[in-house]
């Protein structure tokens, strides 16, 4: 199998003790949206809120720090089709998914489980953003929260 991530740090040391865990969920992703052997990969930025801070501000024009972002690389009919055929000619970025350490760890305190799985949602979250999903719409999420769930209940990595 071909790498499927490649994880980079901005502004933080890196944390190679998390690596091992990222490739885990995301090959779970990869897994379940039937993506292996499409020669796809995904960019995964640790940073720091500052860092997504800006981010958000330039591409979202929300001047606000967030805990993720996802900027995707292909249009969800495009993806389709790329699942269909299950491959891809040329490796190629699905998507870049930007996610603050910082907001992991409070978010993990504040929702009283682990750093592990708040990492795995954020994850788990940006990749359906790459892969053409939202939940600003109600009917939007009934399509994405699922998804989310059982790649985490797949992966057993669970709130508490």
């Amino acid at each position: 199998m071909n790498e499927i991530v490649q994880i980079e740090y901005e502004g933080i040391e890196p944390k190679k003790e998390l690596e091992p865990f990222i490739q885990t969920v995301m090959k779970q992703c990869f897994t379940e949206e039937h993506l292996l052997d499409a020669n796809l990969y995904i960019a995964i930025t640790l940073t720091t809120p500052e860092d997504i801070r800006t981010l958000n501000q330039q591409y979202r024009n929300i001047d606000k720090e967030t805990d993720v972002l996802s900027f995707p690389m292909f249009e969800k009919e495009e993806i389709q089709k790329i699942q269909k055929q299950n491959e891809h000619m040329v490796k190629e970025v699905l998507g870049d998914i930007v996610i603050s350490v910082q907001k992991v760890e409070e978010q993990a305190s504040e929702y009283g489980h682990s750093f592990e799985r708040e990492l795995a949602y954020m994850l788990v979250h940006g990749f359906y953003h790459l892969m053409g999903y939202d939940h600003i719409e109600e009917k939007d999420k009934l399509q994405m929260r699922p998804k989310e769930e059982k790649i985490l209940q797949d992966l057993k990595i669970t709130r508490n």
